[in-house]
């Protein structure tokens, strides 16, 4: 009985992983990946908060890219407070930009704006 049950879980997860493996499709590039990485290559850090509207809007302006932007999550998982990290860098509010010269920005920045700080390329 015990024999059944396992082979049975084996299966099925068997099952699921190949599900999974022949369903998934790689994440096509975005219009922005090459700007969102040379941010990081040139050193800024974008420092923002997870309950932050203006850092959503940060996000959204990148598209798909936003998953490679240098980004720094500042908030506790609780929202209440801010990680070391970020208290560290003395960040007040957010989306705050840190570049490599440590001059800050805040608030949502264009992309054209960010590209001109960095030297980075922005797509057409």
């Amino acid at each position: 009985m015990v024999k059944a049950v396992v082979i049975f879980f084996v299966v099925i997860a068997v099952g699921a992983l190949g599900y999974f493996f022949f369903n998934s499709k790689p994440m096509a590039p975005g219009k922005f990946d090459d700007l969102a990485k040379c941010l990081g290559e040139k050193g800024a850090i974008f420092y923002g908060a997870f309950g932050c509207p203006h850092c959503q809007n940060q996000k959204a302006m990148f598209g798909s890219s936003a998953r490679l932007l240098p980004y720094v999550e500042c908030s506790t998982p609780d929202s209440r407070g801010q990680k070391p990290e970020c208290g560290a860098k003395d960040i007040k509010g957010y989306p705050t930009w840190v570049f490599a010269d440590e001059s800050r920005l805040s608030g949502e920045i264009s992309l054209a704006e960010l590209a001109k700080k960095t030297d980075c390329t922005l797509p057409n």
